[in-house]
């Protein structure tokens, strides 16, 4: 059994199975919704129930909260029609943006690497070609569980349609980490996975203004997508300044990568690794990366901001890009949550681009 969701202002119509969210349906079909988390936690996906009747699913109580529910909101990442329905969204998407219709596929692992404290390297060989935007991430579903999955954004450029890259970093008692990618999972194992998912990408259809990039602990996979787009890919041709955080020299990784990148491309690249825990040895910065960057711009009128990791990074972030003269509409991010967060109410920050 489906029911009929009709879309506005854009009046498409979508059929959604009984097994399926709001949005997964919508992206599957091409109809792209704001998202962000896709768990029910970040609250960027909610929309208006105009007419019909829907199951609020796992929604945090935080995210939707007890009254917004009997206002007729709810989160299309956790929301499954009841009847037909009718939802209104704000849709705020560039027409220039290329939507990548969510497919299903099958990967391989071909690589498990350890490349800092807690944090490996994970590459999967998909059974086709995927096509995605920079800074655009996946849903993994763990294997051994009963469908539970969870979403990493790829640090592989779109020009590479087949083996995708993930930089995960291990979550104690996690289930996808703790419970596997860091206990059992081993080269040739099969993983399921769809997608792409996300609206932080590189904008490489915008002038190629200057950008500043922050990124904390794997914060920095899709910030890597977007750097390896621009520079190797020649997808942008502004300059990009990335600050790359994390609490010790231990918990960083690929240093040498961007600083390769720095002398291959010094007229469009600078990189700053930054530690915040401990005093830096030369060639890193002591301090976190919003902290960094404000020492080197007094102003940054005419740049775009692109920062992600944790939520409570990204907000410390997004206060730094403001006091240098920054707006929300040149600002974008992305934040990672986990389980802990959905539990604790953790929520997104003032922007949701």
């Amino acid at each position: 059994m489906s029911h009929t969701v009709t879309v506005e202002p854009l009046g498409r119509e979508v059929e959604v199975a009984d097994d399926q969210t709001i949005l997964e349906a919508c992206l599957r079909a091409g109809v792209w919704l704001p998202h962000s988390c896709t768990h029910g936690t970040c609250a960027t996906c909610k929309v208006d129930v105009l007419d019909g009747e829907v199951d609020h699913g796992e929604a945090s109580s935080f995210a939707l909260m007890d009254f917004e529910r009997e206002e007729g909101k709810t989160l299309t990442c956790c929301a499954r029609p009841q009847s037909d329905v009718t939802i209104e969204a704000d849709i705020d998407i560039d027409e220039e943006l290329e939507i990548h219709p969510v497919q299903d596929y099958t990967g391989t692992i071909v690589e498990i690497t350890d490349i800092a404290h807690e944090i490996k390297r994970l590459r999967i060989e998909l059974d086709r070609d995927l096509f995605f935007n920079a800074g655009q991430y996946l849903r993994v579903v763990v294997p051994g569980t009963d469908g539970i999955d969870r979403t990493w954004s790829m640090a592989n450029p779109p020009t590479e349609h087949r083996v995708v890259e993930f930089q995960v970093r291990n979550v104690p008692g996690g289930v996808a980490t703790d419970g596997w990618l860091f206990k059992d999972a081993a080269v040739g194992d099969t993983v399921q996975l769809s997608g792409p998912y996300g609206r932080f990408v590189l904008r490489t259809w915008e002038e190629d203004t200057p950008v500043i990039m922050l990124g904390g602990g794997t914060g920095l996979a899709p910030l890597a997508s977007m750097v390896k787009h621009a520079l190797v890919d020649e997808a942008y041709d502004g300059h990009i300044t990335l600050y790359a955080g994390g609490r010790t020299v231990a918990d960083l990784y690929d240093v040498d990568v961007f600083r390769e990148l720095a002398e291959e491309y010094p007229d469009q690249f600078t990189f700053h690794p930054c530690v915040s825990d401990e005093t830096a040895p030369d060639g890193y910065r002591t301090g976190f990366v919003s902290t960094a960057m404000e020492e080197d711009f007094d102003k940054l009128i005419g740049y775009q901001g692109y920062m992600c990791g944790s939520p409570r990074m990204v907000e410390g972030c997004l206060k730094s890009f403001m006091s240098r003269r920054l707006f929300p509409r040149d600002i974008f991010h992305e934040d990672f949550f986990n389980e802990g967060d959905k539990q604790a109410g953790v929520n997104s920050p003032l922007i949701k681009r």
